[in-house]
């Protein structure tokens, strides 16, 4: 029985060429971005569960809160480590990373500037779970100066990853044994790395100096609670001397929520966000609704042909439940088709969907058999969902009615089925005005001024230690080139979202306050000010004729000014931190500069002091202003000057805008994703208008043709028939427009600086949906009202 059910499917297919490539199409383009968004959401949701220990491992960061401002860091000092695991028994292993383990490594004749190297505790591998080429993962960073090295840096160094093994390495001329190699890190993980190098025997600094990433492994998952439980405890007795009367909280992240949650201050890698993977997977879902909706809409459209069909095959004896079966086989068919086509579609499309949202994706991302299971059921399960509707609506006509060509009455039909495109406008309408108003706020950012000019204006690192002492040379050989307008230097490249912070009292006269400040502090020389064009809105700029400022003077910004409430902040004193001996080491405040952005537009300007360098090994970042004329030129003269100062290291060059449009890159990219996905639901949708006014033609087939005998022109009868859909588009634009609202503003809420919800985004949305809706319309409409009367009117 259900081999002929398949075959009497497949003989309507190929019979009705235009209605199964319509739904067969509709149904493999949202069977594809089902995929393709399923692919991606499964992805961001994979990170780090290819640990082994993965439940039991955690993240330790801190959060405060003060009178003078708050603190919520993802790192924490050398000493907490040792202290966890010293006084939690809960606590099986704890470890440390710190970040700034890279630097010049020399094998041979082989030199390579490598940053992606970490310090680490010896029990880093009893943590995080990697497959070793060659070493003992439990002796591997057990001796100081060990280093393991990823399968790709050891190429890149030996040329075969197998010669590594116990070479000798230099490490800014200091020697490491390469003790173990592993498979490069995993794409999912929430830090990478090329390289891990042992801490110092005894590495240890001050609970304040909080620069280091802490991650504990516990006896059993859910003691977590209970080291957060004693987290007042823990500062009391480490951190209340250094840090004072902070409301302080120890927090546990788990290592697999990072990712997708968390995102604090100074994170190791760059996380996703949990907002976007649940827009995403309910966008994949909404899709595949319009899809299935679509196909509900253009089988009930062709149901007239199909009445007389269904009164036969009542009269001979099939039963409900038989007729039911046979339109569920039908739409399994339909639906197995359009999932293999989908398939190649995926297949075919992943690239260009890997580009543009950075992943490495494969369409067999689980395994062939596991995808094909997955895949299979998906279509069997999405075919009954499709066919539920149909086959109940078509199994349901009355015998004697089907046999004369009678539907009866509709309304209720045709009431759902215009519920069923209000409901595909809604979602339609909701996506684009949020690709509206995602475009919009990523042209703000882009634009907004920083507070400063970053067009033509370039930093490098200065990797070479010697060549940081002779920054005045460097200078003076730069600006002999007209091209080269200006050069400042820097401790810091801005725009990277890594600007130091430091703990500060204001006091007037010398005298401190009791509470901290939490500020962002930046290194800069005479120069950097006028480099950037910063404007000083108070007081003066460091100056090399003032021999005082290097020791004694401080310049801050606006905002710090105004959350102390002081008119005039130029001569105030500012303590800053003691010295070796314990003495106060207190600042006056010089200038005042107006604020500007040294992160991205999701943080707000942060109060902030700019104090000369204490020593050259501070000055080693350089900013140039070059013009806009043979830009390729002049980064040629900047290298080969730089060249002469440091011949070992090639210079790199980074522009501050590019710095700044590299924090959107992630925004960025969910914008194109959802734009593209956008059209297709529109396009989707479409074709179930087309259906319903398909179905609507046919059903007033006679109307039309007495309309047309009685001299109604075909714009009349286009209008007839399209301006109840279109009334559907309005109510659509209606329930859409604050559901849209509701969702941008949630989502400008990461962004510090944001522009407003206007309305005119949701008029533009349902105008834009008309019009399509209009169009698609239209076509069907001008094909019915261009047809032959005397067809629709011979049997009357």
């Amino acid at each position: 029985m259900l081999r002929n059910y398949i075959k009497i499917a497949w003989r309507n297919l190929i019979k009705h060429k235009v209605f199964s490539f319509i739904n067969i199409f509709g149904l493999a383009t949202g069977i594809a971005a089902f995929w393709l968004i399923s692919l991606y959401v499964v992805d961001e949701w994979s990170y780090d569960r290819y640990n082994l220990k993965a439940d039991r491992i955690f993240r330790v960061v801190q959060h405060g809160t003060w009178n003078g401002g708050k603190f919520n860091l993802a790192v924490t000092s050398p000493p907490y480590a040792p202290a966890l695991k010293n006084d939690y028994p809960e606590v099986e292993d704890a470890i440390r990373i710190d970040a700034e383990g890279g630097g010049k490594i020399t094998y041979g004749e082989k030199q390579i500037n490598e940053g992606g190297m970490l310090f680490t505790d010896k029990g880093f591998f009893n943590l995080f779970t990697h497959h070793f080429l060659s070493g003992d993962p439990n002796a591997a960073l057990s001796k100081p100066q060990s280093i393991v090295l990823t399968k790709t840096l050891a190429e890149k160094l030996f040329g075969n990853a197998a010669d590594a093994q116990d070479k000798t390495v230099l490490i800014e001329n200091s020697p490491n044994t390469v003790t173990g190699v592993i498979d490069d890190v995993p794409a999912n993980s929430q830090f990478t790395f090329n390289a891990l190098r042992s801490l110092p025997e005894g590495y240890t600094d001050t609970w304040a100096n909080s620069h280091i990433y802490t991650y504990v492994l516990l006896k059993n998952h859910d003691d977590f609670k209970k080291i957060q439980v004693g987290s007042n405890a823990f500062f009391n007795k480490y951190l209340k001397g250094a840090l004072g009367a902070v409301q302080f909280s120890m927090e546990l992240q788990p290592l697999t929520s990072i990712h997708l949650n968390s995102n604090l201050d100074y994170e190791l890698g760059s996380n996703g966000n949990i907002t976007y993977v649940y827009v995403f997977g309910a966008v994949a879902l909404l899709i595949l609704a319009i899809a299935v909706i679509n196909y509900v809409n253009l089988t009930t459209a062709r149901s007239s042909i199909r009445i007389k069909e269904i009164g036969v095959r009542k009269v001979i004896g099939s039963s409900k439940k038989q007729l039911i079966t046979m339109f569920f086989a039908e739409s399994v068919l339909f639906t197995l088709i359009a999932a293999l086509i989908a398939s190649v579609m995926v297949q075919f499309l992943l690239p260009y969907f890997n580009q543009l949202s950075g992943k490495n994706l494969l369409l067999l991302q689980f395994g062939f058999s596991t995808t094909v299971i997955i895949f299979s059921l998906f279509a069997l399960v999405t075919g009954v969902l499709s066919g539920l509707y149909p086959a109940l609506f078509l199994s349901g006509f009355r015998t004697i009615a089907a046999m004369k060509g009678q539907m009866g009455s509709q309304a209720a039909t045709i009431l759902f089925r215009k519920s069923l495109v209000v409901f595909q406008f809604v979602i339609t309408i909701v996506m684009i005005a949020g690709s509206c108003m995602i475009y919009k706020q990523l042209h703000y950012v882009m634009n907004k001024d920083l507070g400063f000019n970053k067009a033509q204006t370039l930093t490098f690192h200065i990797s070479d230690k010697s060549a940081r002492g002779k920054i005045a040379a460097i200078k003076s050989q730069l600006l002999q080139n007209p091209a080269v307008e200006a050069v400042g230097i820097a401790g810091n490249p801005i725009g990277n979202n890594d600007i130091g912070s430091d703990y500060f009292n204001i006091g007037s006269d010398g005298k401190a306050n009791a509470e901290s400040k939490v500020v962002e502090n930046l290194i800069i020389d005479e120069d950097f000010i006028p480099t950037l064009q910063i404007k000083l809105a108070k007081g003066r700029n460091f100056s090399q004729d003032m021999s005082t400022d290097k020791q004694e003077a401080i310049i801050v910004n606006q905002t710090l000014v105004n959350e102390m409430g002081w008119k005039d902040a130029v001569g105030r004193s500012v303590r800053v931190g003691l010295d070796n001996n314990g003495n106060v080491i207190s600042r006056k405040i010089i200038g005042v500069v107006k604020d500007f952005n040294t992160y991205s537009l999701q943080h707000k300007v942060a109060p902030m002091m700019l104090y000369l360098p204490f020593t050259a090994n501070d000055e080693d970042n350089m900013y140039v202003r070059i013009g806009k004329n043979n830009i390729p030129a002049t980064l040629d003269y900047i290298s080969k000057i730089y060249g002469r100062f440091d011949i070992e290291n090639k210079v790199e060059f980074h522009f501050l805008d590019q710095n700044f449009a590299r924090q959107y890159q992630s925004e960025q990219k969910q914008g194109n994703i959802l734009l593209i996905f956008t059209i297709l639901a529109i396009s989707i949708a479409c074709l179930g208008l087309f259906g319903l006014v398909t179905f609507t033609a046919e059903q007033r087939v006679k109307e039309i043709g007495i309309r047309k005998v009685l001299g109604a022109s075909v714009t009349s009868i286009v209008t007839l028939l399209s301006k109840d859909l279109m009334k559907l588009v309005l109510i659509a634009t209606l329930i859409a427009s604050p559901l849209a609202w509701y969702g941008m503003s949630k989502w400008l809420q990461s962004f510090a600086y944001r522009v407003d919800i206007n309305w005119w985004i949701f008029a533009v949305a349902g105008i834009l949906a008309v019009i399509i809706a209009f169009v698609t319309v239209s076509i069907q409409s001008v094909r019915a009202a261009n047809a032959n009367p005397a067809k629709s009117l011979k049997n009357e």
